[in-house]
């Protein structure tokens, strides 16, 4: 029989997720951002003026009462480790909580490291089991959103689901990046395809398809014993979206289909994959906008990180007769701006504006400096770049191509590389104080 809930859902969600670990990928390089993920980790990389990624998937365990997190880390985690450390190390171990970091370690054999998805937990079997948990939810570390965990280990129960996996609509042209599904009426999936060459539609939309969203909730001897089956499997490629899932599907396992539009704590009904340079800047610039679907200053669910403790964002005007103007833009903490004019911008922490400086859609990762009379258009700066005073960016595509790189949607990428500044690993917040 269905487990009946209704009438006691706070107390009966509560229980399940602190009986719950969440196990956070987050090795993954994410090589469609191109040199952006150069000298870190996808989830490592800087978000919206002052977060990770990560941290979008960290605060949803921390708001959903899920405070049992290991996250599992492989390509160039230094940074992301790092930032982990520094601002997620609060939780009392003794109560049962903690942020638990997993490097891969080749416990399995020592000739391999992860493999895939499934591979990367099956190797930390072990340590996940030492914590006793009776249900697990896998999380994707580089997406960004808000969901209330909770909710959705409630509804894998409630379905009795061998398997549970939110889901979300995107447009068919975008689905060939994602796991998509087929679901009956009841949301139980009938059919699971990874990365189609073409999409199918839903029967209400022929435009969208139900794309999963790399969110999957199960009881731990369930996961434990799949995981077991595939590491022994020949030919599997141990990932949970190209055989995991489509194996509990063609197998009459019971997988069930979330509806991320079917929460019912959160407002924002907001989900990006920021899988390419543009997803990204997009993403990004929808933050500055008048009405964010993100919404960064909801006081019932706050994104949590660690920033270093920087002063107030400073506009300083000093010629008699120039003032500087900023217009539907984010400023962070550490910038300054001396007399110059921002237009649909996104400023990190610590960045520097020179005198006589005009940008318009520029995202400036942290601790960058501009360089006085330049002229900077739809431009993303890594982290750490020094703009040499009088330059020009997006004004002329083919110079910009030449120099920089150029995305398919026109975005101008620049790095200290291309700058000639160097290649070397520099961590947030510890670049030469001079150059501030």
């Amino acid at each position: 029989m269905p487990v009946v809930v209704a009438a006691r859902r706070p107390r009966f969600v509560s229980r399940l997720t602190r009986d719950s670990v969440s196990l956070i990928l987050a090795g993954g390089r994410g090589s469609r951002l191109e040199m952006l993920t150069d000298w870190r980790a996808k989830p490592a990389v800087p978000f919206g003026g002052k977060f990770r990624i990560i941290d979008f998937s960290l605060s949803n365990c921390f708001n959903s009462g899920v405070h049992k997190v290991c996250v599992l880390t492989q390509y160039k985690s230094h940074s992301l480790i790092r930032h982990i450390v520094s601002g997620w190390s609060a939780f009392n171990y003794e109560m049962g909580q903690f942020v638990d970091i997993i490097p891969a370690q080749q416990w399995v054999t020592e000739e391999a490291w992860f493999q895939g998805t499934a591979d990367a937990v099956y190797q930390s079997l072990d340590i996940v089991e030492s914590y006793q948990p009776r249900y697990i939810l896998v999380l994707a570390g580089d997406h960004v959103y808000k969901m209330d965990y909770g909710e959705l280990l409630a509804a894998h129960v409630d379905s009795e689901a061998d398997m549970t996996v939110a889901c979300n609509t995107v447009p068919v042209s975008e689905a060939k990046e994602f796991g998509v599904m087929t679901v009956d009426a009841s949301s139980r999936i009938t059919q699971f395809t990874e990365k189609p060459e073409h999409p199918a539609g839903t029967p209400e939309d022929p435009n969208v398809s139900l794309a999963s969203m790399g969110i999957y909730a199960f009881s731990f001897e369930y996961l434990s014993e799949q995981l077991r089956r595939d590491a022994e499997e020949e030919g599997s490629s141990h990932d949970f979206g190209k055989d995991l899932i489509p194996h509990a599907v063609q197998n009459g396992h019971h997988v069930q289909a979330y509806s991320f539009a079917d929460q019912t704590t959160i407002a924002d009904v907001y989900w990006r994959d920021v899988g390419t340079v543009d997803a990204y800047y997009r993403a990004n610039m929808e933050l500055i906008g008048a009405s964010p679907q993100l919404n960064l200053y909801d006081p019932s669910w706050r994104i949590w990180t660690y920033q270093e403790q920087l002063p107030p964002a400073s506009f300083v005007g000093l010629k008699e007769g120039i003032s500087n103007y900023a217009a539907n833009s984010m400023v962070s903490g550490g910038c300054v701006i001396q007399e110059s004019t921002l237009d649909r911008s996104l400023l990190f922490s610590g960045v520097k504006v020179r005198p006589d400086c005009a940008l318009r859609e520029v995202l400036a990762l942290p601790e960058c400096t501009i360089g006085e009379n330049s002229r900077l258009s739809r431009v993303l700066l890594d982290n750490g770049c020094q703009i040499p005073a009088g330059t020009v960016i997006g004004e002329d595509a083919t110079e910009d191509a030449r120099r920089f790189y150029r995305t398919p949607e026109g975005v101008v990428v620049v790095n200290r590389e291309m700058l000639g500044q160097g290649r070397e690993y520099l961590p947030i917040g510890t670049m030469d104080k001079s150059r501030r």
